[in-house]
């Protein structure tokens, strides 16, 4: 039944009745309504891309900054997850219960990772009013526990107003071997990257395609694409064509690009005449996490400058090769005549990421596995950067280069090179001015109260029976064609992992208090003011100068912090937050039974090995003497461990953050029959740096058949989302052993069970039986 009233006539008889349509018509867009098109990066910092000043070629960017605007003081949380439910709601992140990303949620209402029904999104708002609503790449904006086959799907797309979702739920993901989502259930990709496979082509093709369909059966229904690719994110992965295009140009080092880009940003008057550039360390020694530091670039070695280099060759190459593939959407929209009455939003969710340490990393879950990188070890795959076989991250100094002028980079939301990102803007009807510079100050909040203003629409004060929050943001439709006109923005609050910041009226006032780095401990936090307007490096401080507005600013963050959620602030380390238990709909247990033919387990609702004794157990029956392939899978070849048979013998293959050479069991040759087949891990320390060091036994039956020493990851295996696969691999291959998928044929698989138990592994046909029994 719909909302309005049935004003027909009903008798008895329908010859007798009126109908009354009305009230069952889906509504309708106004005639003329824009398309919107969202094109939301990772990782890009003010100084990356050509428009902007930078180094790197955006042709696709650049045509729509050639019929649009650029903003020079476009604003984000400093972190993805954040920004990116800023883009769905319009409200600050706390209100959205989004504090930082969704692995690290807290049970507090600024920071439980669920978008509240109090927050209508933009999808939800368009599809009620008449657009259709897609959404494709990244997600990241569904609690880790909810990322599974049979979780809830209350946080995902669909459920947030999107008709169609194409692409991935986590934080990141391989660019070549992908962890796909199609609307509500997990997918396999369709083709591999021997066959040409890219993540960034497969979601513009997608994205054609949505159109497409939709234009076929509704051609006058406007539409809302969020496209998200995985760019600029790691693993930093693209085609070797583009990123060859780059040998050399980044050789200079860090620094020097800094001192390039700055002129070419003042040139193209993006920043303004006199604008200064901030160190490239400019925190204190005692509050400077020691991940986050730069190494000057006369300090390295002519391996370390060559190999720091390539990096940002790789990340250059990622950025453009993706802008070139955004290019083909943008010319199909061109060619069918729908550009010209498509609002285009074309840009980043915070600035560049400085999680590859200062040395860099071809392995970025080494990160987050707090386990340090070995020059010698990444020289080797120096060549092979942005291909299949890394999983890269430039180093720190890269991300301070690509956020000049300002301080700092991603996570640092105090400062601007966390916060300040590059803002696009394009809808060939609605603005009349071309190719020029607005510097009104704006947030990413502002998005959302952009597109409701354009198309004349409001958020309601209740929806679907829930009082909503009010709006954080301002319109930025005032400033298409008022080039001075002041911005609407009176003040806007910062927090991420125990920074804090806060711009009012042009002042700035930043609490310097680096995440991870300090316990707490924030009332010693020293306080720094910069006049943004006058200067936007922020760049001098005038705490000393003017403590009565410095004063007055930090009782305003506090005023925004009660009233957005924003307590407690949470500044633990990387670990000790990816790891604090939270609420599941499963709870943990210590026997886990798998089944062939199921989608992957993610690791977020998988059974967890990390740092304890574990067994994994397979009723396996071979019938043909060839029998080959993946028994238990999980991870991918950055970091996982699987079960699998080859050349008539059982592997267990532990790859501990794909450092060479694997850990590798092997069993006898096995000839046709039943079998219980398994291992199993004994804990029997930690290492230096977290790693569980022990003995594995592998079993054939109750025979051990293989031992030895191992040792396990500290952290997870990816946040990628490789999940536990039965009798195959999706993805990446977690060992050199096999192929991708590696079906298992030639035999058959019952189950698999992990145990994690404390008992000892004394009868192993009898603890599989028993795991199998209690399923």
């Amino acid at each position: 039944m719909g909302t309005k009233a049935f004003k027909g006539v009903i008798k008895l008889d329908v010859r007798d009745s009126t109908p009354d349509w009305e009230p069952y018509i889906p509504k309708r867009a106004p005639k003329g309504a824009p398309n919107i098109l969202i094109v939301l990066y990772d990782d890009t910092g003010l100084a990356a891309w050509s428009p902007f000043g930078g180094a790197i070629n955006m042709p696709t960017a650049q045509k729509l900054a050639d019929k649009g605007l650029l903003y020079s003081q476009w604003h984000t949380t400093a972190l993805c997850s954040p920004t990116r439910s800023a883009f769905l709601t319009g409200r600050n992140h706390h209100l959205n219960g989004c504090s930082a990303i969704t692995e690290a949620a807290n049970g507090f209402p600024g920071s439980n990772g669920r978008i509240p029904e109090q927050c209508a999104t933009i999808g939800q708002l368009l599809q009620d009013a008449g657009w259709s609503t897609f959404w494709l790449g990244k997600n990241h904006n569904v609690p880790e526990q909810d990322v599974a086959p049979g979780g809830s799907r209350k946080e995902w797309p669909l459920m947030k107003g999107f008709d169609r979702f194409y692409g991935f739920l986590g934080g990141e993901t391989n660019q070549w071997y992908p962890d796909l989502v199609e609307d509500s259930r997990f997918i396999d990709q369709e083709y591999g990257p021997e066959e040409g496979y890219h993540l960034s082509k497969d979601l513009v093709d997608k994205a054609i395609g949505m159109i497409k369909d939709q234009k076929a059966s509704n051609p006058s229904k406007p539409w809302y694409l969020w496209l998200c690719p995985g760019a600029n994110h790691a693993p930093h992965h693209a085609p070797q064509e583009y990123i060859d295009r780059y040998k050399g140009k980044f050789d200079d080092g860090y620094e020097a690009y800094r001192e390039w880009v700055l002129k070419r940003m003042i040139d193209k008057g993006v920043m303004p005449k006199g604008t200064a550039l901030t160190p490239i360390n400019p925190l204190p020694e005692d509050v400077q996490a020691e991940a986050d530091h730069v190494r000057p670039w006369a300090t390295l070695n002519a391996e370390e400058k060559k190999l720091f280099a390539r990096m940002a060759e790789v990340y250059a190459g990622f950025s453009e090769y993706t802008d070139v593939e955004v290019g083909r959407l943008v010319a199909y929209l061109e060619d069918t005549g729908q550009l010209d009455n498509t609002l285009v939003f074309y840009c980043a969710d915070n600035g560049a990421s400085g999680e590859g340490t200062p040395n860099g990393s071809v392995n970025e879950n080494k990160f987050f596995n707090n386990y340090p990188d070995d020059l010698a070890e990444n020289m080797k795959l120096i060549d092979k950067l942005g291909g299949v076989d890394t999983y890269g991250h430039f180093p720190t100094g890269w991300a301070v280069a690509f956020s000049t002028p300002f301080q700092m980079f991603k996570r640092y939301s105090q400062f601007a090179g966390g916060t300040c990102a590059p803002m696009i803007v394009s809808w060939p009807k609605g603005i009349k001015a071309k190719g020029q510079v607005r510097h009104q100050y704006h947030h990413c909040v502002d998005v959302v109260p952009t597109i409701l203003d354009i198309c004349g629409l409001e958020m309601p004060k209740t929806y679907r029976g829930v009082d909503q929050y009010p709006l954080s943001g301002q319109s930025m439709r005032y400033s298409f064609d008022q080039a001075d006109a002041p911005t609407p923005k009176k003040r806007q609050y910062y927090a991420m992992f125990g920074t804090r910041g806060v711009w009012e009226d042009g002042w700035k006032a930043s609490a310097l208090h680096a995440p991870f780095a300090r316990k707490g401990q924030y009332d010693k936090d020293a306080w720094e003011l910069y006049h943004v307007d006058e200067d936007r490096s922020e760049s001098k401080n005038l705490a000393k100068e003017h403590p009565d507005k410095l004063e007055a600013l930090k009782k305003a963050w506090s005023e925004e912090a009660e009233r957005n959620l924003v307590l407690p602030l949470d500044d633990r380390t990387a670990g000790e937050i990816l790891m604090t238990p939270r609420p599941a709909e499963e709870e943990a247990r210590e026997r886990y039974v798998y089944y062939p033919g199921t989608s992957p387990v993610p690791e977020g609702v998988a059974v967890n090995c990390r740092g304890r004794s574990y067994k994994i157990l397979a009723n396996v029956e071979i019938t043909d003497p060839k029998c080959a392939g993946v028994i238990f899978a999980h991870g991918s070849r950055f970091g996982g461990h699987t079960l699998y048979i080859k050349d008539q013998k059982l592997h267990y293959v532990y790859n501990f953050l794909g450092i060479k050479p694997e850990q590798t069991f092997v069993s006898p040759a096995l000839k046709p029959g039943k079998y219980t087949l398994g291992m199993e891990f004994i804990r029997d320390s930690a290492g230096k740096l977290g790693e569980s060091l022990g003995k594995t036994k592998l079993y054939v039956n109750d025979k051990v058949v293989a031992e030895g020493p191992m040792k396990t990851q500290p952290g997870k295996f990816t946040l990628s989302g490789d999940g536990l696969c039965i009798g195959r691999d999706s993805g990446d291959a977690v060992s050199e052993g096999y192929t991708t998928p590696g079906e298992f044929q030639g035999g058959t698989i019952q189950a698999v069970a992990v145990t994690v138990e404390q008992a000892q592994y004394l009868d192993l046909e009898k603890l599989a039986a028993a795991a199998l029994a209690v399923d």
